[in-house]
């Protein structure tokens, strides 16, 4: 890769978006011409190609500028079905919750049947955002994997898998348990080391509180100590069975390191989360076989490169840079999302009410504005070799579960250099909200 031009030093990711800045005069004119001679319609004829490009990979990341947006499940799930069926892919990872995810793979693999099907399961999701797993758009997705693993042998069963630590309070509750119905004394065990996160868990900013007032790690030993116990035992654990308790073991783990630094500033939080990310694709992996190739689902700020964003500056990296520098360049295809304008799902603040929301126009300058000049329709962009007047910074749209559409334009860009950060990139015109599959209910 080439050497990464220079960023400006800034303390956090939200400060990083609202440094994200525009290109200006002749070199906008210079960046806007690579676009149209670059820029392919997305048709029949570029899906294929763009299908067969990314399948030349081992792991394929899907990216996503808003976590509310139909489009960016839908075309997500059309690649990945194509390269299931065609390519032989074995899996598929998603920002989303081991415990509550691992419930569709259950049912996508025919471990599971209950009688409302797979809403039925995603209503059970408790933790906010639900729409964005509990949507129409996965719910197909997980109903066509149900039916193609239906006709292959258990060892041959596409899976689909949560890859964050949030939800962790899932896996302090079902970890002690499974592991119990093995070993009642082991389970027991773990149930005791476990329960330091009973007064924390309703408010686990309190553990980050405790964190940096009290003990310097006031769980992180007891988590730690399970996670080695079920490490010496793991000729007990085997089979998916065994990797879904380990994981669980996992998930505590690093969850405890993501919260416990949450309040040191910097960069550590976030990348006991990113690198849990990795870890768990690499871990699938090697689960599904040494020559198993794996899809990941994130935003984009985790599939797109770190390195060629200014989260450089402030050490913070994501999947994107770990699986180029784990597998090489060659192995890892990443592929970038945005749109113009559209509708999408957030809330103003975490935990609160849903809310279907407008999303304005992208910026005078950004990448999304300039490829909206490009001309009317939807566009597809190799980016492998792009000329050199696209490494110039630009502002790249980035809008999370939580959203102000109001204040978009004085923040939620992202400083990118575009052939750096992305493999391909895909742009969508114009895009809608998710289908919540409980639309009455607004959380």
């Amino acid at each position: 890769m080439k050497a990464l031009i220079p960023f400006l030093r800034l303390p956090t990711l939200f400060l990083l978006i609202l440094s994200a800045r525009p290109v200006f005069g002749e070199q906008t004119e210079a960046f806007q011409v690579a676009l149209v001679e670059m820029a392919r319609p997305l048709n029949e004829e570029t899906k294929a190609e763009l299908i067969a490009d990314l399948a030349k990979a081992r792991i394929v990341l899907l990216g996503e500028a808003s976590h509310g947006t139909s489009e960016f499940y839908s075309r997500r799930a059309e690649i990945s079905k194509r390269l299931i069926e065609e390519h032989g892919f074995r899996f598929i990872a998603v920002e989303g919750d081991w415990n509550a995810i691992h419930r569709l793979h259950r049912y996508a693999t025919g471990q599971s049947d209950p009688e409302g099907g797979v809403r039925e399961i995603m209503r059970g999701f408790e933790r906010w955002p639900q729409w964005m797993w509990a949507n129409e758009e996965t719910a197909e997705l997980v109903e066509w994997l149900r039916a193609h693993n239906a006709d292959l042998p258990p060892e041959k069963h596409v899976g689909i898998h949560g890859m964050d630590v949030y939800g962790m309070e899932d896996a302090l509750r079902e970890l002690p348990r499974a592991v119990g119905e093995i070993d009642p004394e082991l389970g027991e065990w773990i149930a005791e080391r476990y329960r330091c996160f009973e007064r924390y868990l309703a408010d686990m900013g309190a553990y980050a509180r405790a964190s940096r007032t009290g003990p310097l790690s006031p769980c992180g030993g007891e988590v730690s100590a399970v996670l080695n116990r079920l490490r010496e035992r793991g000729d007990d654990f085997q089979g998916f069975a065994g990797f879904h308790i380990q994981q669980m073991a996992r998930v505590v783990d690093n969850a405890e390191k993501h919260y416990r630094t949450m309040g040191w500033g910097g960069s550590t939080s976030w990348n006991h989360r990113a690198t849990h990310f990795f870890e768990t694709v690499r871990n699938l992996r090697e689960f599904y076989g040494e020559d198993a190739k794996g899809i990941a689902w994130a935003h984009n700020t985790h599939i797109g490169d770190a390195r060629a964003t200014d989260m450089a500056r402030t050490r913070q990296h994501n999947i994107g840079q770990l699986a180029r520098e784990h597998w090489g360049e060659d192995q890892v295809a990443a592929l970038g999302f945005g749109t113009h304008r559209g509708t999408l799902l957030a809330g103003r603040q975490w935990g609160g009410q849903r809310e279907l929301m407008e999303k304005p126009a992208g910026r005078p300058g950004s990448l999304e504005d300039l490829m909206h000049q490009v001309g009317p329709g939807d566009w597809v962009y190799s980016l492998r070799d792009a000329p050199d007047i696209l490494e110039i910074p630009i502002g790249h749209r980035a809008a999370g579960v939580i959203y102000h559409p109001e204040r978009e334009h004085l923040g939620n860009y992202v400083t990118t250099v575009l052939p750096r950060r992305y493999d391909f990139f895909l742009f969508l015109e114009e895009t809608k909200a998710l289908t919540p599959v409980d639309p009455e209910n607004g959380l």
